[in-house]
């Protein structure tokens, strides 16, 4: 991490809710011999633009775990916040607040590490983080590029009938002939301007929101035992 006080104040928070359901205590749950938010603790302490870097949970187990992997962890979330219908833009802006009173100034840049992704590397952090700072946006997102799921080809099924969701499909189209290509957030990477955060209130973006583009082999939401599973072969691929 940067310790020095020249650059940008870059606050790092990673939430870790203890009450997953899907894959229950996936935050420490052992994914390839260590926990799976170890990753993301790893890759953001290796980074050369944060400044601070906190874990914001309200489990005492993962808040060991977290510290253990040298995270720091000033504080137990209130339970207001971590309930099973808490949305994460409250528990950022909880986390900012507690962090700039601590420190008695404002941050310049938020930035939030998934730990439902730990394929990211500290590359995709400082990539990420670059742009954010180079460009003048006031939030860089990670995304994905997808192809068969193109919104092209969604459907709904209205009165038992299939009927195009947005725009009719082409006909006999190839997935690589539709355009315009298509990203989805992928989970993972959310950097913003401090006070689009604290002030415009917004986490998804704003109009001046860019991409920060994801391969395939660095990207997994790991939301479901099938996404854990693919999680845990990607990491393989890698260490082999």
């Amino acid at each position: 991490m940067n310790t020095s006080d020249s650059g940008p104040r870059i606050l790092a928070i990673t939430l870790a809710r203890g009450g997953s359901k899907s894959v229950p205590r996936k935050n420490i749950r052992p994914l390839l011999g260590k926990p799976m938010i170890a990753y993301t603790i790893e890759e953001a302490l290796k980074s050369k633009f944060i400044t601070h870097y906190v874990v914001s949970t309200e489990d005492k187990e993962i808040a060991d775990v977290a510290k253990t992997y040298g995270a720091d962890v000033p504080f137990l979330r209130p339970e207001e916040l971590a309930t099973d219908t808490s949305a994460s833009k409250p528990c950022l802006q909880h986390a900012t607040a507690y962090m700039e009173d601590q420190l008695g100034r404002p941050f310049d840049y938020v930035v939030e590490l998934m730990a439902t992704n730990p394929l990211k590397t500290v590359e995709d952090i400082d990539t990420a983080l670059e742009k954010l700072i180079s460009t003048g946006a006031d939030s860089v997102i990670g995304v994905i590029q997808i192809h068969d799921q193109h919104p092209l080809r969604v459907k709904k099924i209205v009165d038992d009938k299939l009927v195009d969701f947005c725009l009719p499909e082409p006909n006999e189209a190839r997935r690589q002939d539709l355009q315009p290509d298509a990203f989805l957030r992928n989970g993972s990477i959310y950097a913003m301007k401090r006070d689009v955060l604290m002030i415009q209130d917004r986490r998804y973006g704003t109009e001046n929101s860019r991409p920060y583009i994801f391969s395939p082999e660095r990207s997994v939401n790991v939301d479901s035992l099938e996404d854990w599973y693919l999680a845990e072969m990607r990491l393989k691929n890698r260490q082999s």
